[in-house]
């Protein structure tokens, strides 16, 4: 494993601030049926090895502990670990919730059956370290399993939005690249793993309109509220106007709620 130069470990600390601002327990509440289902494709039995990458607040980990799995979660925000580790407790799983990061995991090689990530190591900024990690603590003949957002779905746009406002770092490869499916076979074919890619929707479904749906990511999803706080007054209000006028062209509702088709990318690669 790879130590960070301090220019990075000066962005994982910024990345780490990002995730840990709002709460982001009260968006994933909204993709957690979508999470299950996600699971539920993997063919997870009982007393596998299961490890999920970036885990949040536990909407992959907490379903793959029901089948009987033995989970851990992995990720870098100790207050999203906190909210996984309360759901877990809630049901009376037993979950392994650990602070690490993607690029360098904490556990021997080879020790997963199951190595998942659901829209969350697309965002660590060295995706080749990331490949190298997921294949690494793999085992032979095992399952590597990514959510990943696409750069033409809906997320791709927001991202695309936020970065006319405020320029990602030089040098740093676009997330939704790993929605890509040319660019994911070329990560993990050079880490001996074998790809299936399957473009799903994820349905954003939301109980107020698009303003209201802003305000609310504003509120609670940290990249978001990250993103305006950087921002003076007048960028704040140009910035929540383009979000709600992307927002508005493509819901599908129309009884004053928000709700939105977004793309990902499912994929499911073996270790050879």
């Amino acid at each position: 494993m790879q130590s960070s130069p301090p220019a990075f470990e000066q962005l994982k600390e910024r990345m780490r601030t990002t995730w840990m601002a709002g709460d982001f327990g009260k968006i994933a509440q909204y993709s957690a049926k979508d999470a299950e289902v996600f699971v539920d494709r993997l063919a997870i039995t009982p007393e596998m090895q299961v490890l999920d990458v970036a885990c949040g607040t536990g909407n992959l980990a907490v379903p793959a502990a029901r089948k009987g799995a033995r989970v851990t979660g992995v990720d870098i925000a100790p207050n999203l670990l906190a909210q996984a580790r309360q759901r877990a407790a809630s049901e009376g799983l037993q979950i392994t919730f650990e602070e690490g990061d993607a690029e360098q995991l904490p556990f021997p090689d080879a020790h997963f059956d199951v190595v998942m990530s659901m829209f969350g190591a697309m965002f660590a900024p060295r995706p080749e370290l990331v490949a190298s990690e997921l294949a690494r603590v793999c085992r032979h003949g095992g399952k590597i399993a990514m959510a990943n957002w696409t750069p033409d779905g809906f997320a791709g746009k927001m991202f695309q939005l936020t970065n006319r406002y405020l320029p990602p770092p030089p040098g740093i490869p676009a997330p939704v690249l790993w929605g890509d499916e040319t660019v994911v076979r070329e990560r993990l074919n050079v880490n001996g793993i074998e790809v299936e890619t399957t473009p799903r929707i994820v349905v954003f479904d939301y109980p107020f309109p698009p303003r209201e749906t802003v305000r609310f990511f504003r509120e609670y999803f940290g990249p978001t509220k990250t993103a305006f706080a950087r921002l003076d007054v007048a960028g704040q209000t140009a910035y929540a106007d383009d979000l709600a006028r992307l927002w508005s062209e493509h819901n599908e509702a129309h009884d004053g709620t928000t709700r939105i088709h977004n793309e990902y990318l499912e994929l499911i690669g073996t270790r050879r």
